[in-house]
């Protein structure tokens, strides 16, 4: 057995024993007297009876070795402002925000509703929340009215805490009236608003209901609020999966295992190191932005960025394909994690600005967040020089499932594969349909993981159980399992391949094909920077196949000759690669894909524009535009 086989076996066969040593990393205020309470499967309750505080594990314990360090980074190329805070500074910040919400009546327990951009106050908010024992519910900046309001019904926050706007593209997002309209739909009613006025929108503030923080600040300016003892199956937050249909399911997360998965993650996985610089390009409203952009990175003694902004602007709001680059050289980033469609637009840029900047502190760069493909892997792995370690999860488990521990022993990445399963999860591939494992290498089967799951893996879906345990452990026949949702195969070393979603299969003539597999071999063409493959109805086959490329810069398609030429060598290539089955019905040029802001492709909302449908709630898309020519050329 190698090193990282034993370290993850004993956490499988010895639970107890292996999770008591992961909790050495963070403070208690009281030792847990069980580590692990299983009684009541699919539920798993971590180190029962101990109580901590994610607040001070992230910023009051490194005062005293570490206060006058940075801490938080905060860099925005919308507004040209780059500002840093350290330990000492952020624990002043905190506190603040933590008496104004105390002054508003939040106590243990209540429910803040946190609607805001990329600025500092987003975190100090989230940490507030966690310093006095309330509930964070973080909604991605920018969703529609309707979306936010179904949240706030759910939530039913005590306060709700926003801004007058964002900005993306140097183009200003007005928040106040997306919340204000949020509220007057919402069946619940929040008793106070708290917000930051940023100067980029009017904002009409409503009397007895809204409050300015900066005003509140003043108020509190030398606040001491001390940190909140919970138990450490206490709620630490919830956030909303995305989708477009259904009633939003609200993850819950408690608080010591979720402080226990980070710091191990931190130490085990992305070999971060206290003092040193951690980037994550993320969003806070998505569960990386709050694992590994607030609580991981701090956690570990780590200053972090906060970056609002494109991956292609500047601090001038000038054209930069290299901004990331020069702030990696410029704070020292030594860890840096980002999203794979990230690296196909920097792909589209000059490969030269990969060498431009000192990039020597890198030590390796983490993807997540969808499929990496062999190609982008390369290009990438090719220009930086640095380990690429692709690494699959999810909103409900917290940190990584599969990818590479080069904490515990460095392990060569395949370019395709996340990697191996790490501590704490026993990963097995089932068939769908009898729940059999599957042993052999590369057979195909659905991805799940065994009860029980590890310390911070949700604990349930917010006020709902039973919804819990019939969506998330009940899909598989006879098997009360945890699935995915995704396809998966294992190879003869035990590396994962995650092959899609077993809902974003495509059915054509009976035969089942995954997207994934599609979008990989079109993905490799020399010409093409971006792609993505759906699924559309067909009246004769059931469905086929369709993919809209994004070429690389310069590749002109605009002359049918030109296109023509090239889809035919997609087509080709896929049918070579994948056979006949395989090759798409059509090849559709676009200058853009779909995606949300923190870079997920939305494929299920081109399928439903395909299919004449209603694409669903789509006000988290990077450029609506793209959406709309899409649209068009079905038309067409």
């Amino acid at each position: 057995m190698s090193r990282y086989e034993d370290f993850h076996a004993r956490s499988i066969e010895d639970p107890d024993g292996f999770w008591a040593e992961q909790a050495q990393l963070i403070d208690w205020q009281t030792p847990p007297k069980q580590i692990l309470d299983a009684s009541n499967p699919p539920f798993a309750n971590w180190f029962v009876g101990g109580t901590t505080n994610l607040c001070h594990n992230a910023v009051d314990r490194h005062l005293a070795t570490r206060g006058d360090q940075a801490a938080l980074i905060f860099v925005s190329t919308e507004t040209g402002v780059e500002k840093t805070f350290s330990f000492n500074e952020l624990h002043a910040e905190v506190q603040r925000t933590a008496a104004s919400l105390m002054a508003l009546g939040v106590g243990k327990g209540d429910r803040v509703l946190i609607y805001m951009p990329m600025i500092p106050e987003a975190a100090f908010a989230m940490l507030a929340c966690a310093r006095i024992g309330a509930v964070h519910c973080v909604v991605f900046g920018g969703f529609a009215s309707g979306s936010l309001a179904t949240r706030i019904e759910d939530a039913e926050p005590k306060v709700v805490i926003s801004a007058d706007a964002g900005s993306r593209g140097s183009k200003v997002v007005p928040y106040k009236p997306l919340l204000d309209e949020a509220i007057r739909l919402s069946k619940y009613k929040p008793a106070a608003v708290l917000l930051t006025d940023r100067g980029l929108a009017p904002m009409e503030l409503v009397a007895g209901r809204d409050h300015l923080d900066s005003d509140m600040a003043a108020s509190h300016r030398d606040a001491v609020v001390p940190c909140a003892w919970l138990a450490s199956t206490d709620i630490s937050y919830t956030i909303y999966t995305s989708g477009t249909t259904g009633k939003p399911k609200g993850v819950q997360r408690d608080t010591g295992g979720y402080a226990v998965a980070l710091a191990a993650s931190m130490k085990h996985i992305f070999d971060g190191r206290a003092g040193e610089t951690y980037f994550s390009t993320s969003d806070i409203g998505w569960v990386v932005g709050h694992s590994y952009i607030v609580y991981g990175p701090l956690i570990a003694g780590m200053a972090t960025i906060l970056y609002e902004g494109l991956p292609t602007q500047g601090i001038d709001q000038q054209p930069d394909g290299g901004i990331w680059w020069r702030l990696v050289e410029k704070y020292k980033v030594t860890v840096m994690f980002s999203a794979p469609t990230a690296v196909r637009v920097l792909k589209k840029q000059d490969p030269a600005l990969l060498k431009r900047y000192d990039l020597s502190s890198l030590r390796a760069l983490f993807l997540a967040g969808e499929p990496l493909d062999e190609p982008t892997a390369r290009w990438i792995s090719d220009g930086l020089g640095v380990p690429i370690i692709d690494n699959y999860w999810q909103t409900e488990s917290g940190w990584p499932i599969i990818t590479i521990a080069n904490g515990v022993e460095a392990k060569p990445s395949k370019f395709g594969s996340p990697g191996v399963p790490m501590y704490g999860y026993k990963v097995k591939i089932l068939h769908e349909s009898t729940g059999e494992e599957l042993t052999a290498p590369n057979e195909k089967g659905v991805v799940v993981i065994e009860s029980p799951t590890p310390p911070g893996f949700m604990q349930t879906i917010w006020k709902d159980d039973a919804r819990f345990v019939q969506t998330y452990w009940k899909s598989v026949p006879g098997k009360l399992v945890y699935s995915t949702f995704d396809w998966g195969i294992r190879d003869a070393d035990g590396y994962f391949f995650i092959l899609g979603r077993t809902d974003d299969v495509i059915n054509v003539a009976g035969h089942r094909l995954g997207t994934r597999e599609i979008e990989e071999s079109i993905s490799g063409h020399a010409n093409v920077a971006e792609v993505a493959v759906v699924g559309v109805a067909d009246a004769l086959k059931g469905q086929v196949a369709m993919a809209f490329v994004v070429p690389k810069a310069g590749d002109a398609v605009t002359d049918a000759d030109v296109a023509l030429k090239l889809e035919g060598e997609i087509m080709k290539r896929v049918a070579d690669q994948l056979g006949a089955l395989a090759r798409p019905s059509r090849v559709r040029f676009v200058t853009g894909l779909p995606k949300t802001r923190s870079g997920k492709l939305l494929r299920r909302a081109i399928q439903a524009v395909c299919e004449g449908r209603d694409p669903g709630d789509l006000t988290t898309i990077d450029d609506p535009a793209t959406l709309q020519k899409i649209k068009q050329l079905i038309v067409a």
